[in-house]
């Protein structure tokens, strides 16, 4: 299962993805590929300063937050980059659990008991067997719907919260 968690900024989005990653879900967080690809991936950074003139994160944030027109430049500049590295995060953890189900499965057919039911017969036992089959993912992800990735997930969660509450976690 993969959930989208979206929201505004200082909605909660991380708070709730951080809950989720208690009950076992792997996070995966769109900001921090953003930031990381940002600092390490030079095509993205020329891309960013030729069209802004400044690779520099305050003076793009006045730039893009203040005409919208090039918020959207800035976003058709990203977010093929970023996006497709969240995909491939999302298949790498697929990959993991399912080697993972492979080694369960194969210990597991190992392990023999016999059961008395009326009469003496040997069973695979189960009782050891982890919840595999269900690969857990929670991707933390500002601009979900503005990108029109909807289709990738198999739930949606909207963070909300009140614009004092907003402001107030953004000036920390």
């Amino acid at each position: 299962m993969i959930i989208g968690i979206t929201g505004s900024f200082g909605s909660g989005k991380t708070t709730v993805a951080n809950m989720f990653r208690r009950y076992g879900f792997k996070v995966i967080d769109v900001d921090k590929l953003y930031h990381n690809d940002f600092y390490k991936n030079h095509p993205l950074r020329n891309k960013i300063e030729k069209e802004f003139g400044t690779l520099s994160r305050s003076k793009l944030k006045k730039i893009v937050f203040s005409d919208y027109s090039k918020l959207r430049k800035l976003n058709k500049i990203t977010h093929p980059t970023i996006i497709k590295k969240m995909k491939e995060k999302i298949q790498k953890i697929i990959k993991n659990a399912n080697k993972e189900k492979r080694i369960i499965k194969k210990q597991l057919k190992n392990k023999i008991i016999i059961k008395q039911n009326n009469k003496n017969k040997i069973q695979k036992n189960n009782s050891n067997k982890k919840n595999i089959d269900n690969v857990k993912i929670i991707v933390d992800i500002p601009l979900l719907f503005e990108a029109r990735l909807e289709k990738l997930f198999d739930r949606i969660i909207v963070v909300k919260a009140d614009k004092k509450a907003q402001k107030k976690r953004l000036s920390r």
